[in-house]
């Protein structure tokens, strides 16, 4: 027989365990670079972009476009590889709470 309120209880405690996660989610960053490390980008967890490292040698007006261009190089590929430590980090923090259902992948649903 399906224990109903056993189930309820393991969603308040996956509720509770999720909020936890998503609220250390700021803890997890990554580091990323584009332009042979000339420029360096780091973001958390909850997609934030914390700093900009511009290597002195482009700081001359004419080469100002190829500085964005990097900005934008390097932060989408920070916010492309922190994605993978997100789902881990959501997938550790929920671990045990429900049963193993094909299919569910909570590292998904707050992407």
């Amino acid at each position: 027989m399906f224990d109903m309120m056993g189930m309820l209880g393991k969603m308040k405690d996956l509720q509770a365990k999720m909020k936890e996660a998503q609220d250390s989610l700021s803890s997890i960053v990554e580091t990323a670079e584009a332009g042979a490390g000339m420029v360096r980008v780091t973001v958390n967890g909850k997609k934030q972009l914390l700093k900009v490292e511009i290597d002195e040698d482009l700081m001359s007006p004419k080469d100002r476009e190829v500085v964005q261009d990097l900005v934008v190089a390097a932060t989408n590929k920070a916010m492309e590889n922190i994605e993978d430590k997100i789902k881990t980090h959501l997938q550790k923090a929920t671990e045990g709470s429900l049963p193993n259902i094909p299919g569910m992948d909570l590292g998904k649903m707050f992407g």
